[in-house]
């Protein structure tokens, strides 16, 4: 019976199976032909070399152990000379390869000589572009030659000092056939991903129904999928956890530990940071002045912890401590019945721990919007919007730098989207304990209190999020209308209106009233989180951010375009230049060119859209989130400067609407209502021709509109998995894991 039922599933799809299997076949002869043709043109190549050991430049010294010593730059090279028989060179490395993952941080702390190497092949005569190697991966020291004899020279590109990995260059090789499977399976993946969004596909046809066991047994393979990297991540950091503490002499001391040390202050019940104090800090009269402290460095006087804060002798720190309070005190208190005194959570832990909660409460934001406001709402345009909301969010970025800059971030969008899964939630009819206000739609007092706990959370995380409890009135813009007439309700509404108003507030002020207590007990005012005192590039207790940089920051926010490259990862960063000094962190776009969708965010004034979206409550709130994130956007530019990882503040925002208006164009192809022409048709038969004429374009137009839905999200995927490749930027993988980048790099190369 199971051979039966599998053979009619077959049958009935059998054209897509034999869809897919050409595709695959396809991808196959992709990665065995044009991917492997260094292997197929150097099939004849000699590989005769010259000889046993390359002549040297005078910058260049050989070591006993085989390695290179770069003494001068200006002659560091070593030649070869080619026969013309391949139009390929390959570097031998000195040491075996190590694991892919090993940092150049971990080797040079080894003392092991550098395996990450910049070079440069000139052949008679000509310079070609510098280019990078690594020493753990075989791939990347094939270099491409010219292809006729000559004589070839590479340079190596590093400072004097450098001690290298690489002990010799060949010629005329044969370069060997690979097949890379991770290669195959990224085309693979993307082949799949447009088979199943074309716009004929079933996805398209499937609606929503949050009622399914199908659907919901596929939104936990999901949820598990993410658990087991989340839980793959936090394992690999603990495991391979490090002090994350960096100092040099006459310098800053950069401690990447904050929420550590603020979980040990908790635990010790001190407001301040157990750190080592300096003297001299304390007398100067302005210790925030740069000019001041770099003068101190030279001294020899410190420790100065780099964009700490420091007040009256102590060291603090400005971020939010609820992260610190729920995830670093439990596991030093837990690790320290295993290990005296207890273990420090490592910030990549505590980012990816935060951001699987933020992926799993905003999808279930994203598909309690969707079902409540668009009808007929299909499976694929509530994944493609799923997708959206992630990518404009700026779940990628957070999840590149998983340190502790990201975790108030990954926290306030986390407790963000759970606190308006609740408030949302609170208007829905079939929510138990709820209370009428007047005329007024019920409210679930529960979910009311859930609402305000999580949202009056971002209090303690990051505090610009807080001013998404401004929907609230936008939300139950119809309950609070209703207090207009208190005096004249009855005593049943006066009561429901105190169970509505209770329900919000309390829960909001049990949170936020214990911070602004810490708040005060630290720098003597509630809302002072101490940024003011940072020891930063700036004196940020006079500085002023020039409102001339304002409109410049924002355009760089939403629309940096992307600077192109003709290398891997063909993506580089873009200057941003401002009128007058600002922070700037290197970017590669802004976030409308890193993913263009988001501009059906202003799909939400089309009368169509408005229309679809039926719901009285939840469309006024969505499209209120677009003046909510252009409010952060000006807030960011003013205050903040210019950075990345500031997109996340209102990035969010706008996907939400986004998100929404891609679910509401491209649904399912019946109309969500009963159309008010149908009236018409049965008084009128010739309006019948009408009506079919117009739902006929209406279904030619939906397919386009499909096609280019997905492929806005696949382009955004793949500009966004290209981003974290790209030199230059926070955390580059050429400088924290280049054995990943040229990995990856050796995909494209020759």
């Amino acid at each position: 019976m199971v051979m039966n039922i599998f053979k009619h599933d077959f049958d009935r799809h059998r054209p897509m199976w034999i869809a897919c299997a050409l595709i695959l076949a396809a991808i196959a002869v992709i990665e065995v032909v044009p991917c492997n043709l260094p292997f197929w043109t150097s099939f004849g190549a000699s590989t005769d070399s010259v000889s046993a050991v390359n002549p040297l430049g005078s910058g260049l010294r050989r070591q006993d152990d085989g390695t290179l010593t770069v003494t001068d730059p200006t002659n560091a090279y070593m030649e070869v000379t080619a026969d013309g028989s391949s139009p390929f060179v390959r570097l031998e490395a000195t040491t075996p390869p190590l694991h892919k993952h090993t940092t150049k941080t971990e080797l040079d702390s080894d003392n092991m000589p550098q395996t990450y190497v910049h070079v440069r092949l000139d052949t008679g005569g000509a310079s070609q572009a510098g280019q990078s190697v690594d020493t753990r991966v075989a791939h990347s020291l094939y270099l491409r030659s010219p292809g006729h004899a000559a004589t070839l020279r590479l340079w190596i590109q590093e400072p004097k000092g450098t001690a290298i990995a690489i002990s010799a260059m060949r010629a005329n090789v044969r370069v060997p056939f690979r097949f890379d499977v991770w290669r195959f399976v990224v085309m693979a993946a993307f082949a799949m991903l447009l088979i199943a969004f074309r716009p004929h596909a079933a996805l398209w046809n499937t609606r929503l129904d949050t009622g399914s066991r199908p659907q919901r047994l596929a939104f936990a393979g999901f949820a598990i999928c993410n658990a087991i990297l989340m839980s793959t991540v936090v394992i690999s950091s603990i495991r391979s956890a490090s002090p994350g503490v960096f100092h040099e002499p006459r310098g800053y001391t950069y401690d990447f530990n904050q929420y550590g040390h603020l979980a040990d202050s908790l635990i010790q019940g001190r407001t301040w940071l157990d750190l080592p104090q300096s003297d001299a800090l304390a007398t100067v009269a302005n210790p925030y002045d740069p000019a001041v402290r770099e003068m101190m460095l030279a001294k020899g006087e410190g420790p100065m912890y780099w964009d700490y804060v420091y007040r009256s002798g102590h060291w603090y720190s400005y971020f939010g401590v609820l992260p610190a309070l729920f995830l670093f005190v439990p596991y030093r208190l837990i690790t320290a019945i295993f290990v005296p005194g207890g273990l420090m959570l490592p910030a990549q832990a505590a980012t990816a721990v935060l951001l699987f909660a933020f992926i799993i409460c905003g999808s279930l934001l994203i598909i309690r919007i969707i079902s409540r406001t668009v009808p007929h709402a299909s499976l694929a345009s509530t994944i493609l919007a799923l997708t959206l909301f992630l990518l404009g969010s700026n779940t990628g970025y957070l999840s590149f730098r998983m340190n502790f800059y990201s975790i108030p971030f990954a926290a306030s969008l986390a407790v963000s989207a759970l606190g308006l899964w609740f408030w949302i939630g609170a208007t829905m009819s079939h929510t138990r304990h709820a209370v009428t206000i007047g005329n007024s739609d019920p409210l679930s007092w529960p979910h009311l209190m859930a609402g305000s706990c999580f949202i009056a959370a971002n209090f303690g995380c990051r505090p610009t999020f807080t001013l998404v409890a401004l929907l609230a009135f936008v939300l139950f813009g119809p309950q609070l209308r209703q207090l207009r007439n208190l005096r004249s309700m009855r005593r049943s509404d006066r009561r429901a209106a105190m169970v509505v108003l209770c329900s919000i507030i309390i829960p909001a002020l049990i949170v936020v009233a214990p911070l602004t207590l810490y708040n005060m007990l630290r720098f003597g005012s509630a809302v002072d989180f101490g940024e003011r005192y940072q020891i930063t590039v700036a004196d940020m207790m006079h500085h002023h951010m020039a409102t001339m940089n304002l409109l410049p920051s924002i355009g760089y926010y939403l629309f940096l375009p992307l600077r192109t490259s003709p290398d891997f990862p063909f993506l580089s960063i873009n200057p941003t230049p401002l009128p007058t000094w600002n922070y700037n962190e290197p970017m590669i776009g802004g976030l409308i060119a890193l993913c263009p969708a988001l501009l059906l965010a202003a799909c939400m004034a089309l009368p169509r859209v408005r229309r679809i979206m039926n719901d009285s409550t939840i469309r006024p709130t969505v499209t209120a989130m677009l003046p909510l994130a252009l409010a952060l956007l000006v807030f960011d530019s003013l205050k903040g400067g210019l950075g990345w990882r500031y997109m996340v503040d209102f990035g969010w925002l706008i996907a939400i609407p986004a998100s929404t208006a891609l679910a509401a164009i491209t649904r399912c192809g019946k109309e969500h209502s009963v159309d008010r022409h149908e009236t018409l048709v049965e008084q009128e038969p010739l309006f019948a021709h009408v009506i079919a004429g117009i739902q006929h374009l209406g279904g030619s137009i939906r397919y386009p509109l499909r096609l280019i839905a997905t492929l806005l999200i696949v382009f955004s995927l793949i500009v966004d998995l290209l981003c974290m490749f790209v030199p230059g930027r926070e955390d580059a993988l050429t400088r924290t894991n280049p054995a990943l980048y040229q990995s990856v790099a050796s995909w494209f190369k020759l």
